[in-house]
């Protein structure tokens, strides 16, 4: 895995992404985030080795390399999903080219359903846990120059980055929620069932992606902040009829918000 990293990061450092401190990764209907980083090198995912292609709708499927909130970030403007059908190592195979191109903290945002019944469409979420559904991107042989074979994940979500951005946006006066992520393996989305039984475990919300992701970074060292936007609502006679589209427009209406924090989080870590 070591030689297809190194392939990879040689690759980016010839077109002059190098020593990024931050890594971002934008889920459905998130990527406009990218029109707030400037001096841009931007590089699509299909040029990079090693690289999976985004199939889904809303996931621009590029590499973003500038600066966002006075720090240089490189960011994925589309992230891959277990569902897409690739094998559950390529998909957070950019998470460990990332760290090995300097990047120390993570960012990740996606869109959920919320399945806490305080929680209302539009809302964004501070990810505090996980559960997962999803097959562990650490199972098979391990590298130890890499990361340990049984990493910790009792500070998955880093407590200080969550303390940060709750200052963050309550200075900008925007009004955040905190909970548990659960994640699914999709493309469908749940049934009234799974959602009471997701919720009678502790989620808040639910989606299919960022956790392999989160399990990956910590392997590594780094610290993780992820947030979700809720696009539709999992609750008890609140549940409708959702659809791909619906999702990406929800997930849209709040993306200025999620920015604004973002920006001004990156710009104090």
């Amino acid at each position: 895995m070591l030689e297809k990293i190194n392939q990879t990061i040689s690759f980016l450092k010839s077109k002059g992404i190098s020593d990024p401190c931050a890594g971002i990764v934008l889920g459905t209907g998130l990527g406009g985030l990218v029109s707030q980083i400037q001096n841009k090198i931007e590089i699509s995912y299909s040029d990079i080795p090693n690289f999976p292609l985004s199939t889904v709708p809303g996931h621009a499927g590029k590499l973003i390399f500038g600066d966002f909130g006075n720090k240089k970030v490189i960011a994925m403007q589309g992230r891959f999903h277990f569902y897409e059908g690739y094998p559950i190592e390529n998909i957070v195979f950019p998470v460990r080219v990332m760290k090995y191109l300097g990047v120390k903290h993570l960012f990740l945002s996606n869109a959920s359903g919320g399945i806490n019944p305080d929680f209302m469409v539009g809302d964004i979420m501070i990810i505090t846990d996980h559960i997962s559904f999803l097959p562990n991107p650490l199972v098979g042989p391990n590298d130890e120059r890499i990361g340990p074979r049984f990493p910790d994940m009792s500070n998955a979500y880093d407590d200080d980055l969550i303390a940060l951005a709750e200052k963050v946006a309550s200075d900008l006066g925007i009004q955040t929620r905190k909970g548990i992520y659960l994640a699914t393996s999709g493309p469908t989305f749940e049934t009234p069932a799974e959602y009471k039984h997701f919720r009678t475990i502790g989620a808040d919300a639910v989606g299919m992606s960022t956790v392999p992701e989160v399990i990956t970074a910590r392997h590594m060292g780094l610290s993780c902040f992820a947030v979700s936007i809720i696009s539709d609502l999992g609750v008890e006679g609140k549940i409708e009829y959702v659809t791909h589209e619906m999702v990406q427009k929800a997930a849209a209406a709040s993306e200025s918000k999620m920015t604004a924090i973002m920006t001004r989080l990156i710009g104090q870590i």
